[in-house]
C-alpha cells in the first residue's frame, strides 16, 4: 500500500496540465479522431504499449477507428484493468485556445475546451506514466478509447469486442467532482413521429385542410414531458413542419426521446407518448406513424462489488471524498456493459461542456491523474498472489 500512496502522489501537475492544453488544442470533431489517434499513438508505443484498431469507423463513416491499446503492467499474470474514454469532442474546435484563470482552464470563448474528455486521455497518460517512474507493481492495462461518442455512444456501439481482452474497467467521464462514483445509467430512447393531416389552400379550400401542426399541439397537450418521476425522464425536441403561411400543413414531423433507470418506465413512457398521438389524430381524422430507435441499455453495479470498494478506497487514498450516485445521462459506460464489459463512470469535474463556458479546475485535472494512479495500484493489491 505504501508504493500505491507514493505513484499517486508522484503525479506531476504541470506536466499533466501541459498534457491536457496540448490535448486539447487538436482538432479533432467527431468523425475525424485520426488527428488525435496519430498523436496518441507514438505516446503509447514509446510507453510499451501494443497498439491495434478496429473498422468501426467504415460503419460511421469516420475516419478512424476505434484505439485498443494494452500494456502488460509489472504481473501480466493478473486480471487486466481496461480505463476507457472518447477520443472526439463536439463543435467548434478550430483555433482552440485554453486560457488560465484563477486556477481554472477555459477556452478563449470562441470554441469549446474539450475537457469532455481530453481531461480524462490526458490524466490516464500521467497516471500510467507515474505508476511506470516509479515502479509501482500493476497487472496488465489496457485502454478502450472510443470514436463517435458525442453524436450518441456510436463508436462504442461498433467497438470490435472481439479485441478487447479485459473485462472490467472505469470511464472517467463526468461532470461531477473526483471523487463522484456513478452506478447505475439510464436505458434511453428515440422516437420520431410523422402526422399526416390533409394540405390545402387557406384562401381556396380551407374546409378541406387538416392542420397537422394542430393535431401535434393536441397530442403535446395531453403528454407527460420533463420530469416524469425520480426514474424517468421524456423530451420533445424537434417539430418539422409547414411550407408556407397560405397552406395548412399535411405533415408534421415530431421527434424526442425518452430515458428512465428501469426498462419498463422506459417502455411505460413511450406507449404513453404514442398514445397521446393515436388520440391527437383520432380527433382530428388524421393518422400517426412512429418510428422508436433504441440508444442504448441502462446498468446497475451493486455497491457491494470488489471493483466498487476499489474505487471508494482508492478515492480516500488521494484525499478526496467518494460519493456514490447514478445519472440519467448517457456514456461508454452504457454500451460497454450492455456488450459483456463491468464498468462505471467516475466524475472528473469538467463543467458546462459542449458550449463556450465549458471549463475544468487544475484541481480537478490533477486529482484525475492522482485517482487513475491510484485506482491502478488498488486494483493489484486486489488481485496480487497472496
Amino acid at each position: 500500500m505504501r508504493t500505491q500512496f507514493q505513484a499517486a502522489e508522484a503525479v506531476n501537475g504541470e506536466r499533466l496540465l501541459d498534457s491536457f492544453l496540448q490535448l486539447a488544442k487538436i482538432n479533432a470533431p467527431s468523425g475525424d479522431e485520426k488527428p488525435i489517434a496519430d498523436v496518441l499513438v507514438p505516446l503509447l508505443t514509446e510507453m510499451g504499449f501494443t497498439i491495434q484498431f478496429d473498422e468501426a469507423h467504415k460503419q460511421i463513416g469516420g475516419n478512424c477507428g476505434n484505439l485498443i491499446a494494452w500494456w502488460e503492467g509489472t504481473d501480466p499474470n493478473l486480471p487486466p484493468l481496461f480505463l476507457s474514454t472518447h477520443m472526439d469532442t463536439v463543435l467548434p474546435t478550430a483555433g482552440l485556445t485554453p486560457v488560465i484563470k484563477d486556477g481554472v482552464i477555459y477556452s478563449d470563448g470562441t470554441t469549446i475546451l474539450g475537457a469532455d474528455d481530453r481531461a480524462a486521455l490526458a490524466a490516464y497518460l500521467e497516471a500510467i506514466q507515474v505508476i511506470q517512474e516509479t515502479g509501482a507493481p500493476c497487472g496488465p492495462i489496457e485502454l478502450i478509447l472510443t470514436v463517435y461518442e458525442q453524436p450518441g455512444l456510436v463508436g462504442a456501439k461498433y467497438l470490435d469486442y472481439s479485441k478487447v481482452r479485459s473485462k472490467t474497467g472505469y470511464i472517467f467521464d463526468s461532470s461531477g467532482d473526483v471523487g463522484q462514483i456513478i452506478l447505475q445509467g439510464p436505458y434511453s430512447s428515440r422516437i420520431w413521429w410523422e402526422i399526416e393531416g390533409k394540405q390545402s389552400h387557406i384562401g381556396l379550400n380551407p374546409e378541406e385542410g387538416i392542420n397537422a401542426i394542430l393535431i401535434a399541439a393536441a397530442a403535446l397537450r395531453e403528454m407527460q414531458l420533463g420530469k416524469i418521476s425520480e426514474e424517468t425522464l421524456a423530451n420533445i425536441g424537434v417539430i418539422q413542419g409547414g411550407e408556407l403561411t397560405s397552406i395548412i400543413p399535411g405533415m408534421v414531423k415530431v421527434s424526442g426521446e425518452v430515458r428512465s433507470f428501469t426498462a419498463t418506465g422506459l417502455q411505460e413512457q413511450i406507449e404513453h407518448m404514442c398514445a397521446a398521438f393515436t388520440e391527437a389524430t383520432k380527433s382530428f381524422n388524421g393518422t400517426a406513424h412512429a418510428r422508436i430507435e433504441k440508444k442504448y441499455a441502462g446498468f446497475a453495479i451493486p455497491e457491494q462489488s470488489d471493483f466498487v470498494q476499489s474505487a471508494i478506497r482508492a478515492a480516500e487514498r488521494i484525499g478526496v471524498k467518494p460519493y456514490l450516485t447514478r445519472t440519467l445521462g448517457g456514456a461508454d459506460t452504457n454500451v460497454l456493459n450492455e456488450n459483456g464489459l463491468t464498468c462505471i463512470t467516475l466524475g472528473l469535474g469538467f463543467r458546462n461542456i459542449h458550449s463556450y463556458q465549458e471549463h475544468i479546475s487544475i484541481e480537478n485535472l490533477v486529482n484525475t491523474g492522482k485517482y487513475v494512479a491510484a485506482l491502478i495500484c488498488e486494483w493489484y493489491e486486489m488481485h496480487k498472489p497472496k
